[in-house]
């Protein structure tokens, strides 16, 4: 197989939105072998008998007309169908001024519809996305999002509203979500976030993952990351990007081989070196995300000394101690988080980065375990647990307050490297 081509790393050009990346994603030539199976996107995930009837396969040789026509009858009025003219519209012809960002799959536009360009549907801010076609799998990226994203609807998913499939032209459109992304707020921003507002987010994004581990037809997302994870106006967390989404396993079976794709530092390991997933592969990632927030670092950090560079490695002799987990906990935070809270969240996210697949906690029971973490109140800097002082904390409270209300301006960072395996 020859070796995957590198994708164009994303650019923000706003803090206020980011929507899904795949700055450090591959997806691989296109051989035959790689290919999802007919039944990967033929199963129902959710009640919507007539989707029995789509075929990833089939749709991938059809041409456009016949694609709407099989769309439109499986989603009905589920999922609006665009035409080009009227996203060129809402978008002043994708204009430089309306561009949120851009990566390997194409550019992201924010757009505006208003109560007169469709019936039923509300006037609202939107990100309308639109595919490189020439890429390595834009139609299949494509028609992955429209497939599992038209079927699945929870409040931890970013919601797509419709899409667009003219000619050579794919387009996606979802809600607007105003706080972009959580890589935004942890990475590339000055200020920090409040540990209560941590905490939130990995609710949120725990009960979207678990919705898709315990659907009818178990998902496995495959691709869970602080770029992935969308922000709305009030922190509430949705799993966005859903082109390396994958059926779960059938039957007897407790895994599906696959190709290997994903980002360094999030995959499981085991998940590497053979090519079986499962939903404890998602789990793995959302603990690495665990320690993202825990110590305001990301999963893998080339300009960190060489110990230090893979987060998971690095943390783990600090993660069964509140005192000796102080030392790995973010600095912005400035003391200003629950020392029983932090502590839980570091097991948990020790638990969820085991390295033996059996021993990770399923999605519902982490959901349970953070849930229970935000009526803890006692704050590291008032217990002997952070050297600073009161008055330095609530200075840093208190700038960190301000600025989240003043929206910071976003700074990029250049990617880390993707890897992708061979067939397995």
């Amino acid at each position: 197989m020859k070796e995957p081509q590198p994708t164009k790393p994303w650019r923000p050009f706003t803090a206020k939105y980011c929507c899904s990346t795949e700055d450090q994603t591959v997806f691989g030539s296109l051989s035959r072998a790689c290919r999802p199976s007919r039944s990967d996107f033929s199963k129902d995930i959710a009640p919507l008998p007539s989707f029995r009837r789509l075929s990833f396969s089939d749709l991938s040789r059809s041409s456009s007309m016949r694609i709407n026509e099989d769309l439109a009858q499986s989603f009905g009025s589920d999922l609006y169908d665009f035409q080009l003219s009227e996203l060129r519209a809402i978008t002043q012809n994708f204009s430089s001024n309306y561009l949120l960002g851009e990566g390997g799959f194409g550019t992201v536009h924010k757009g505006y519809i208003d109560d007169n360009l469709r019936q039923g549907l509300k006037a609202q801010p939107v990100a309308v996305k639109l595919l490189d076609i020439e890429g390595l799998q834009g139609h299949r990226e494509w028609l992955a999002e429209v497939i599992f994203l038209g079927q699945l609807r929870h409040p931890n998913l970013v919601k797509l509203i419709g899409y667009c499939c003219e000619d050579e032209e794919r387009l996606l459109v979802y809600e607007f979500m105003p706080r972009g992304s959580l890589e935004n707020h942890l990475f590339r921003r000055i200020t920090s976030l409040p540990w209560a507002t941590r905490l939130r987010i990995a609710i949120g994004a725990a009960k979207g993952l678990a919705f898709l581990h315990n659907a009818e037809n178990p998902v496995i997302y495959r691709d869970f990351k602080t770029s992935n994870v969308l922000l709305d106006s009030d922190f509430t967390a949705k799993l966005s990007d859903f082109g390396l989404a994958k059926m779960g396993p059938e039957g007897s079976n407790t895994h599906v081989t696959t190709r290997v794709m994903g980002t360094y530092g999030y995959a499981a390991p085991e998940y590497i070196s053979t090519g079986h997933l499962t939903t404890k592969s998602d789990v793995y990632s959302f603990g690495v995300v665990l320690l993202e927030l825990l110590t305001g670092r990301r999963a893998m950090d080339k300009t960190k000394p060489k110990t230090e560079q893979n987060l998971v490695d690095w943390t783990k002799p600090y993660l069964s101690s509140s005192r000796r987990l102080r030392h790995v906990m973010d600095p912005r935070l400035a003391g200003q988080y629950s020392v029983k809270g932090a502590k839980e969240v570091a097991v948990l996210a020790s638990q969820c980065t085991s390295l033996n697949p059996k021993d990770r906690p399923r999605m519902p029971t982490i959901v349970e375990t953070l849930e229970s973490l935000e009526q803890f109140k006692d704050m590291a800097v008032t217990c002997g647990h952070w050297p600073a002082s009161p008055k330095s904390a609530r200075n840093a409270s208190n700038k960190v307050k301000i600025d989240i209300r003043a929206g910071a301006t976003a700074t990029h960072r250049k990617p880390y490297p993707v890897f992708a395996g061979k067939n397995t």
